[in-house]
Protein backbone atom coordinates (compact mmCIF):
# COMPACT_ATOMS: atom_id res chain seq x y z
CA UNK A 1 0.00 0.00 0.00
CA UNK A 2 1.31 3.48 -0.82
CA UNK A 3 0.79 4.75 2.72
CA UNK A 4 3.28 2.25 4.13
CA UNK A 5 6.97 2.93 4.42
CA UNK A 6 9.09 0.21 2.79
CA UNK A 7 10.78 -2.23 5.14
CA UNK A 8 14.59 -2.61 4.83
CA UNK A 9 13.94 -6.03 3.26
CA UNK A 10 12.25 -4.24 0.33
CA UNK A 11 15.32 -2.43 -0.98
CA UNK A 12 19.11 -2.56 -1.26
CA UNK A 13 21.09 -1.01 1.60
CA UNK A 14 22.40 1.80 -0.63
CA UNK A 15 18.81 2.96 -1.21
CA UNK A 16 18.41 3.84 2.47
CA UNK A 17 20.01 7.23 1.86
CA UNK A 18 17.09 8.16 -0.39
CA UNK A 19 14.28 6.47 1.53
CA UNK A 20 15.39 8.11 4.80
CA UNK A 21 14.84 11.57 3.26
CA UNK A 22 11.10 11.21 2.65
CA UNK A 23 8.08 10.47 4.81
CA UNK A 24 5.16 8.18 4.11
CA UNK A 25 2.62 8.17 2.63
CA UNK A 26 4.65 8.75 -0.51
CA UNK A 27 2.06 9.94 -3.04
CA UNK A 28 1.56 13.34 -1.36
CA UNK A 29 5.36 13.76 -1.27
CA UNK A 30 5.66 13.01 -4.99
CA UNK A 31 2.82 15.43 -5.75
CA UNK A 32 4.35 18.18 -3.61
CA UNK A 33 7.75 17.74 -5.29
CA UNK A 34 6.07 18.14 -8.68
CA UNK A 35 5.13 21.67 -7.58
CA UNK A 36 8.00 22.69 -5.28
CA UNK A 37 11.01 21.38 -7.20
CA UNK A 38 10.20 23.12 -10.52
CA UNK A 39 9.49 26.40 -8.72
CA UNK A 40 12.90 26.21 -7.01
CA UNK A 41 14.78 25.16 -10.14
CA UNK A 42 13.21 27.87 -12.31
CA UNK A 43 14.72 30.45 -9.95
CA UNK A 44 18.21 29.43 -11.10
CA UNK A 45 19.56 31.76 -13.77
CA UNK A 46 21.13 30.42 -16.96
CA UNK A 47 24.61 31.66 -15.95
CA UNK A 48 24.52 29.44 -12.87
CA UNK A 49 23.19 26.57 -15.00
CA UNK A 50 26.72 25.88 -16.26
CA UNK A 51 28.31 25.95 -12.81
CA UNK A 52 30.02 22.87 -11.41
CA UNK A 53 31.36 23.01 -7.86
CA UNK A 54 34.38 20.88 -8.75
CA UNK A 55 36.02 19.64 -11.94
CA UNK A 56 34.46 16.39 -13.14
CA UNK A 57 31.22 17.06 -11.24
CA UNK A 58 27.98 17.68 -13.09
CA UNK A 59 26.85 21.18 -13.93
CA UNK A 60 23.60 22.46 -12.50
CA UNK A 61 21.89 21.74 -15.84
CA UNK A 62 23.25 18.19 -15.79
CA UNK A 63 21.90 17.65 -12.27
CA UNK A 64 18.47 18.85 -13.39
CA UNK A 65 18.57 16.60 -16.46
CA UNK A 66 19.68 13.68 -14.31
CA UNK A 67 16.56 14.11 -12.17
CA UNK A 68 14.44 13.31 -15.23
CA UNK A 69 16.63 10.40 -16.32
CA UNK A 70 16.46 8.80 -12.88
CA UNK A 71 12.72 9.50 -12.55
CA UNK A 72 12.05 7.58 -15.76
CA UNK A 73 14.27 4.69 -14.66
CA UNK A 74 12.61 4.40 -11.24
CA UNK A 75 9.13 4.64 -12.78
CA UNK A 76 10.00 2.00 -15.37
CA UNK A 77 11.25 -0.35 -12.67
CA UNK A 78 8.11 0.17 -10.57
CA UNK A 79 5.94 -0.45 -13.62
CA UNK A 80 7.78 -3.65 -14.58
CA UNK A 81 7.38 -5.05 -11.08
CA UNK A 82 3.74 -3.96 -10.77
CA UNK A 83 3.01 -5.75 -14.04
CA UNK A 84 4.54 -8.99 -12.77
CA UNK A 85 8.22 -8.85 -13.79
CA UNK A 86 10.28 -10.73 -11.22
CA UNK A 87 13.65 -11.24 -12.91
CA UNK A 88 16.69 -9.03 -12.55
CA UNK A 89 16.07 -5.37 -13.36
CA UNK A 90 18.50 -3.63 -15.70
CA UNK A 91 21.15 -1.36 -14.25
CA UNK A 92 21.63 2.17 -15.43
CA UNK A 93 24.75 4.32 -15.51
CA UNK A 94 23.85 7.90 -14.56
CA UNK A 95 27.22 9.31 -15.66
CA UNK A 96 26.91 7.72 -19.11
CA UNK A 97 23.36 9.02 -19.45
CA UNK A 98 24.37 12.56 -18.51
CA UNK A 99 27.36 12.49 -20.87
CA UNK A 100 25.17 11.33 -23.77
CA UNK A 101 22.28 13.71 -23.06
CA UNK A 102 24.11 17.00 -23.68
CA UNK A 103 22.07 18.80 -21.02
CA UNK A 104 24.43 21.78 -21.04
CA UNK A 105 23.15 22.96 -24.43
CA UNK A 106 19.58 23.17 -23.13
CA UNK A 107 17.74 25.85 -21.21
CA UNK A 108 16.97 25.28 -17.54
CA UNK A 109 13.27 25.92 -18.22
CA UNK A 110 13.21 23.12 -20.81
CA UNK A 111 14.92 20.73 -18.41
CA UNK A 112 12.42 21.61 -15.70
CA UNK A 113 9.51 20.92 -18.06
CA UNK A 114 11.04 17.53 -18.78
CA UNK A 115 11.19 16.79 -15.04
CA UNK A 116 7.53 17.78 -14.62
CA UNK A 117 6.48 15.48 -17.46
CA UNK A 118 8.54 12.60 -16.06
CA UNK A 119 7.05 13.11 -12.59
CA UNK A 120 3.53 13.29 -14.05
CA UNK A 121 4.13 9.90 -15.68
CA UNK A 122 5.31 8.49 -12.36
CA UNK A 123 2.22 9.82 -10.61
CA UNK A 124 -0.10 8.54 -13.35
CA UNK A 125 1.33 5.06 -12.85
CA UNK A 126 1.50 5.00 -9.05
CA UNK A 127 -1.85 6.66 -8.38
CA UNK A 128 -3.58 3.95 -10.38
CA UNK A 129 -1.85 0.83 -9.10
CA UNK A 130 -3.95 -1.71 -7.24
CA UNK A 131 -3.00 -1.88 -3.55
CA UNK A 132 -1.65 -5.44 -3.83
CA UNK A 133 1.02 -4.41 -6.36
CA UNK A 134 2.83 -2.03 -3.99
CA UNK A 135 4.49 -4.90 -2.11
CA UNK A 136 5.62 -6.79 -5.22
CA UNK A 137 9.39 -6.96 -5.68
CA UNK A 138 11.99 -7.98 -8.25
CA UNK A 139 15.70 -8.68 -8.21
CA UNK A 140 17.98 -5.68 -8.35
CA UNK A 141 21.61 -6.60 -7.80
CA UNK A 142 21.86 -8.58 -4.58
CA UNK A 143 18.50 -7.32 -3.25
CA UNK A 144 14.82 -7.51 -4.03
CA UNK A 145 13.24 -4.09 -4.43
CA UNK A 146 9.50 -3.44 -4.17
CA UNK A 147 7.25 -1.06 -6.07
CA UNK A 148 6.72 0.79 -2.76
CA UNK A 149 10.48 1.18 -2.37
CA UNK A 150 10.95 2.49 -5.93
CA UNK A 151 8.31 5.17 -5.24
CA UNK A 152 10.18 6.24 -2.09
CA UNK A 153 13.53 6.06 -3.88
CA UNK A 154 12.24 8.36 -6.64
CA UNK A 155 11.13 11.00 -4.12
CA UNK A 156 14.24 10.60 -1.96
CA UNK A 157 16.52 10.85 -4.96
CA UNK A 158 15.02 14.23 -5.87
CA UNK A 159 15.28 15.39 -2.24
CA UNK A 160 18.93 14.31 -2.11
CA UNK A 161 19.85 16.21 -5.27
CA UNK A 162 18.01 19.32 -4.11
CA UNK A 163 20.14 19.11 -0.94
CA UNK A 164 23.27 18.80 -3.10
CA UNK A 165 22.26 21.86 -5.14
CA UNK A 166 21.93 23.82 -1.88
CA UNK A 167 24.96 22.47 -0.01
CA UNK A 168 27.58 21.96 -2.74
CA UNK A 169 26.44 24.33 -5.47
CA UNK A 170 25.43 27.10 -3.07
CA UNK A 171 22.02 27.59 -4.69
CA UNK A 172 18.95 28.79 -2.82
CA UNK A 173 16.67 26.00 -4.03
Amino acid sequence: MPEQRPEPSEYAPHHERYIALVPSPILPVLRAQKQDVPAALLAIDEVNGGYRYQPNKWTVREVIGHLSDAERVYCSRAEAIARGHTGPLPKYDPDANVAAARYDVRLIADLVIEFIVAREATLALLENLPAQTWGRAAEFGAARVSVRAWAHIAAGHVAQHMNVLRERYGLAV
